[in-house]
């Protein structure tokens, strides 16, 4: 499992994801720089439901296997792009202007 530093570093990078915008497990892994997707995933597990989870998707716009119709209902709601029942990733991907060192 993840360390609490890594942690605290994903569920803060997921706080700051705009409304209507997602990310993909590995693109906060990259973002970071350090980790990859599995462990990304890991803290969404265990410490994600304290942000806003259902803004971190699979690359392919999937989301979260399980709690796939809380997860589009708050997309709705959002006005997220979507393809069916998946995240529109062309239309919704975000990605943070700054650096995670500038702060």
């Amino acid at each position: 499992m993840a360390d609490d530093e890594f942690a605290e570093l994903v569920l803060t990078l997921v706080e700051r994801i705009p409304p209507g915008r997602v990310m993909s497990y590995g693109a906060i892994a990259e973002y970071l720089g350090r980790g990859g997707p599995r462990q990304v995933g890991a803290v969404m597990s265990h410490y994600g439901g304290g942000v806003p989870w259902h803004r971190v998707v699979a690359a392919n716009g999937r989301l979260v296997p399980g709690h796939e119709v809380e997860a589009l209902k708050r997309h709705h709601a959002e006005g997220t792009p979507l393809r069916g029942d998946k995240i529109d990733m062309r239309a919704a991907a975000w990605w943070p202007d700054e650096t995670p060192d500038d702060g």
